[in-house]
Parts: structure tokens; sequence; C-alpha cells
């Protein structure tokens, strides 16, 4: 046993490549319950104090008592044991915790794997946290967070300014943030603060810009609009932002943050209430939000962001949901109904060209699309996770590598980086760097375990790595979240390469996962 395994059990735990297998079938932790069960490993049996864990598993950071309580509550669960009738994990009433039978022959006492803080950006750099909903009504957050959504996409524009992707900065939503802690977590230098009150056809907006190493205040307003401005408003604070960066920035520069907006205010509301239904992307998740965006398109049939959320919908409903034809159909029509007027929108641009690489196979439209959003914003993140897989499956591994890289630096904390993670598992995969492939196939499963297409990436690399009694569980992970995967299906939509896809093919006939219906 190497100097980073530990054994407990039928457990063993590998700190070194963050991995837990049961008797060699991999258990999937979520981070922070990985940390916790490494200090725990490492102390050797002896009681770790709640205090301990909070300064070895979120150093320097303030966190309720409740944060440990859930992640052990998670980690309980998938060592299998109840509170009242441990086997290893036991509570110290009061004091902490212990983890009993663990073995190995040096003990890490270290936090594993710690990522170091991201250094500052050489040049200016944001941050964009979530607005705080001052309507006393919990079901307007989602416009709150829209504010500073808009906000974000709008300051994105801007090629010299560093901004951290929305999911990142959304992290420390409902939370009391130190900004200098929040700037070196994210290594920026800016945050900027706000709140939102909405209040029948009015709309008050507060906002202030920190800079993070000295905590002082550099501009700050308030706003009180009819709820119809509040797209000017959003601009204005993004101007006004931009200034006090850059005192001398030309004017021109100014006017990138100004972009097409829909005209209806209840279409723009419905496509904010139906996003966080098409982050799941399973066909189940996924649903709620197609009704939602065929009423905004209603509302405004020539809505570019509504279109290509919707194409995205149907690629999901597609791909996973058993290859309707009409579901393809309508992928394609709205991704090409979302470029008509999609201008300068590097998200709604990077949308479309995602589904018409995997829908309607065409790499050269598709990759020009990519090309185009981030030649508008270079650090656009959707454009960038999402051209990642799109390369990886074309056989680009290098540059997919180079655009997934780039996601995971700009957006540290996302969520949606499970994306960013099956474009390096691609790359690696086909590069034959099959222990790269595995760790971050593992990560894609850890950010989004309810999406059956990471277990796949996982199947080939646990294969490439000749662990196949793991890859055999990884299988059944795909076919447990869709019952109708074979890799025939598959092919329809990432089998543009045949090369590539082949390979993938291979492993996972090896792995047990059925060739056709």
């Amino acid at each position: 046993m190497s100097q980073d395994e530990v054994s407990f059990g039928r457990f063993r735990l590998d700190l070194h490549r963050r991995t837990l297998t049961c008797e060699g079938a991999p258990v999937v932790l979520k981070n922070k319950a990985f940390d916790i069960l490494a200090v725990l490993a490492s102390a050797r049996g002896k009681l770790v104090t709640k205090d301990e864990l909070m300064a070895k598993v979120w150093p320097g950071l303030v966190v309720e008592e409740s944060n440990i309580q859930v992640h052990v509550s998670v980690l309980r669960k998938a060592l299998g044991e109840e509170r009242d009738q441990p086997v290893h994990l036991f509570t110290v009433s009061g004091r902490g915790y212990r983890l009993v039978g663990a073995t190995a022959s040096t003990m890490n006492t270290s936090k594993p794997d710690a990522v170091a803080a991201p250094a500052f950006s050489d040049r200016p750099s944001i941050v964009v946290l979530p607005f705080t909903n001052m309507s006393g009504d919990p079901e307007q957050d989602y416009f709150a967070d829209g504010v500073a959504e808009d906000i974000i996409t709008g300051l994105s524009r801007i090629k010299w300014l560093f901004v951290i992707a929305r999911n990142s900065s959304f992290i420390y939503k409902g939370k009391a943030v130190d900004v200098r802690q929040v700037g070196c977590d994210l290594g920026v230098r800016y945050a900027l603060e706000g709140s939102v009150r909405k209040s029948g056809d009015r709309v008050r907006i507060a906002a202030q810009l920190i800079e993070t190493q000295s905590a002082l205040q550099v501009w700050a307003e308030r706003y009180d609009r009819r709820l119809g401005d509040i797209f000017d408003v959003q601009d204005e604070i993004a101007m006004s932002v931009i200034s006090a960066i850059e005192p001398g920035l030309r004017r021109i520069e100014l006017a990138r943050i100004q972009r097409k907006r829909p005209d209806s205010l209840d279409a723009y509301d419905l496509v904010l209430q139906a996003l966080p239904f098409v982050y799941k992307l399973m066909p189940a998740g996924s649903a709620p939000a197609i009704p939602l965006l065929q009423k905004a398109l209603a509302l405004e049939p020539d809505y570019s962001l509504a279109h290509a959320t919707l194409a995205w919908c149907f690629h999901i409903r597609f791909g996973r949901g058993g290859l309707d034809a009409e579901d393809r159909r309508s992928a394609i029509h709205h991704a090409h109904a979302a470029l008509s007027g999609a201008g300068d929108d590097a998200t709604t641009l990077a949308i479309s060209a995602f589904v018409i690489w995997f829908e309607e196979h065409d790499m050269a439209m598709a990759f020009d699309l990519f090309d185009r959003a981030l030649s508008i914003s270079s650090l656009n993140f959707v454009a960038l996770c999402t051209s990642a897989v799109a390369l990886a499956w074309s056989g680009k591994c290098e540059l997919a590598i180079e655009r997934a890289r780039q996601a995971l630096k700009l957006s540290p904390f996302d969520s949606m980086n499970h994306l960013s993670y099956q474009g390096l598992a691609g790359a690696y995969f086909q590069l034959g760097r099959h222990a790269e492939a595995y760790e971050v196939a593992r990560r894609a499963v850890e950010l989004n375990p309810g999406f059956s297409v990471p277990y796949a990436y996982l199947t080939a690399a646990l294969i490439g790595l000749g662990r196949h009694q793991e890859a055999r569980i990884a299988a059944r992970s795909v076919l447990k979240l869709d019952p109708k995967f074979t890799i025939n299906r598959f092919s329809v939509t990432v089998g543009v390469n045949p090369e590539v896809f082949s390979a993938f093919a291979h492993a996972w006939r090896e792995a047990g996962l059925p060739e056709s219906e």
C-alpha cells in the first residue's frame, strides 16, 4: 500500500488520487465529504474536533456547524452506516468525530490534494456577487439573480477585464461574505455587491464596487426606476464599474456593454425561470423549461436567447430521451432561429454552435460560431466549455484541453464545469492519458451525479486503466440514469468522427454497455 492509501474495513481511500472504493467499486463523494473523510483518516483513529475540521476543510472561512453535519451525513450515507449504528464513523457528542479501523503504512496528515488559491490576474479582474432579493418574497430570487447575471454578461464583453463566471460567483449566494476572502478565493481585485427590491411596476437596485485587498468602497449608487427600465439600469451599473476601474476608458469600449435585449419584460422573466431547469441536462430535469421558453417566444418570437435555450432542451430530449426525429428537427430549427438575431451575444452563439455540432453535424459552421463567440468575449464560460466537448469529439485534443483549462481557470467553482471536465476526459482518453482521463471524468461525475454522460467517460477511462470491475460498475450507473443508452444510439449525436468514437465504443463494449436495443 502506498503512503497515500488508507484502508478501513471494505473501503480503500487514496488520498493522492482522491478516490474511495468499496471492495474495488468506486464510491462517489463530493469534495467536502471527501475532505472530511481524509482528515478523519489521517488522524489514525483519534478524535477530530469540529473546530479542527473547520480549520482543515474550510481554511480561512467562517462556516456554520451545520455545514459539517450535512457533509458528515452525506459521508455516512456513502459508507452505508446509520448514525446510531456506526461501524467506522463515530460521533463523539458535543466534541467531534472519529474514524475507527483506518490503517496505512504512512499517513498523510495534511489536507489532501489542496488547491492553491488562484493568483491575482495581471489584468483588472472582478466578481459580481449574487444580488440580494429585498422584495420580501423568496419567489423573486430568480429576478435578483437575473440582474446580477446580466451585469456579468455585459462586463464579460470587455476584453481586457477578467470576469468570474456566474456559477462560481453564485456559490456565495445567501452567505455573509468577507470580500477580502472572496478576492483570495477567486484571485480577483474587485467585487460588485448589490440588492434588488421589486414592487409592482417599480424596481430599486443598490450596488457598490469594493476593492478586495483593502475592502474599501470604490463606487456606489442607488437606482429607483420603472421596471421597464431594468435593462438600462443594468447597463448603467456595468458602465459605472468599468469607469471606476479604468477612468480613461474610451467611449467606444463602453458601448460594448450594450446589446440587444428583449422588448418584452415578461419574456425575459420566463427565460430567467427556465434556466435552472435547462442546466440539469437530462430530459426529466429540463422538461419544465420547455413550456416556459415556448411562452417566452409566443410573447417575443425573435428572442434569440430563448430560441437557443429551447434548442438545448430539445437537444437533451433527443439524445437522452428516445431519438425522436421531431425533437432533433426542433433543436436544429431553434438553433438557427437564435442565430438570426443573436448579433454579438456570445452565449447565444455558443449554445447554437453546440446544438448544430451535435444535431446537424455541421462541424465547419459550429466551429465558426464558437470562434465568433470567443472573438466577442474571449472569456465566455459557455463558449469555452461547450466548444471543449465538441473539439474533443472531433479529435482536436490539444485545443479541447486548452479551452477546458481556460474555463476551469475562469470559473473554478462552476457546477457547469462538468462540461469542461468532459472535454478533458475525451481528449485525455484519445491521447492514451487514461489516469488523467479517469481523474477528470470522476470530477465530472461529482459535479453532476444525475447526468449519465460523465459516467460513460468514466467507464472508458477505467477500461483504459485495466480496472474492468470498476468499469462495469460505472457502466451500470450509465444505464441506471439513462436506461435507453446504447452505443449505437449515442453515436447518433457524438459519432461525427468515426475514429474517435470507435475507441470509446470498444471500451464501452468491454464494460458491458449494450451495442443496440
